[in-house]
């Protein structure tokens, strides 16, 4: 469940890399039409709606990855709760000014998130085949950083689930992380690379 999550997040952020520009134009072009009352207010409820489903989906699909590693069902609730309530005030926040900040600049950093989230969870999915005895293989512990930051804390939790924080993480561990950083922001390049793109500025 882990390697699909990372899959799918991977063909996110290569397909937001090629056509975010373009639906964040639609998006503006239908709330500027909302607006000036040239489309009900249904269009824009629909255009929302179907954004929340696809996120939703992902949603579910994490919290069954999350189930299926043993959480307790209440641990599970309890921060599905958290996470509802935060991205309330995520919403809020960028309803009272984050939507200021240029487009670009919010789609490299939720980009950069989704890439250490994916990273992380496939860090997690490799320290599960090795518990598993499916994958016995640079086992060696690189750094122990407990010390400074214990994964069991609420703070080490808060970095494990965002970015794959893990205070004892193994060579393979490492090397599946930075991999799939790499493997993701070279598909996002070959998406945004656009070949008809190119044609008028070649033929100038």
């Amino acid at each position: 469940m882990l390697g699909a999550a990372v899959i799918m997040l991977m063909w996110h952020n290569a397909w937001m890399a090629r056509h975010g520009r373009e639906i964040a134009d639609q998006m503006r072009q239908v709330g500027a039409a909302v607006s000036e009352g040239a489309k009900p207010l249904t269009a824009l409820a629909i255009v929302v709606g179907l954004a929340v489903l696809r996120e939703g989906s992902e949603v579910v699909l994490f919290l069954y990855g999350i189930m299926a590693s043993g959480t307790s069902v209440s641990s599970m609730l309890a921060g599905g709760v958290l996470g509802i309530a935060l991205g309330v005030a995520f919403t809020a926040l960028t309803y009272f000014g984050l939507l200021a900040i240029p487009n670009r600049y919010i789609f490299s950093v939720t980009s950069w998130l989704i890439a250490l989230l994916a990273a992380g969870m496939a860090a997690q999915a490799v320290h599960f085949l090795n518990n598993a005895g499916w994958v016995i293989a640079f086992d060696r512990t690189v750094w122990d950083s407990s010390w400074l930051l214990s994964e069991g804390s609420i703070l080490g939790r808060f970095f494990h689930a965002l970015i794959g924080y893990t205070e004892r993480p193994t060579e393979l561990q490492l090397m599946v992380y930075i991999a799939t950083l790499i493997a993701m922001f070279a598909l996002m390049r070959f998406a945004r690379y656009s070949p008809a793109s190119r044609l008028p500025a070649a033929a100038e």
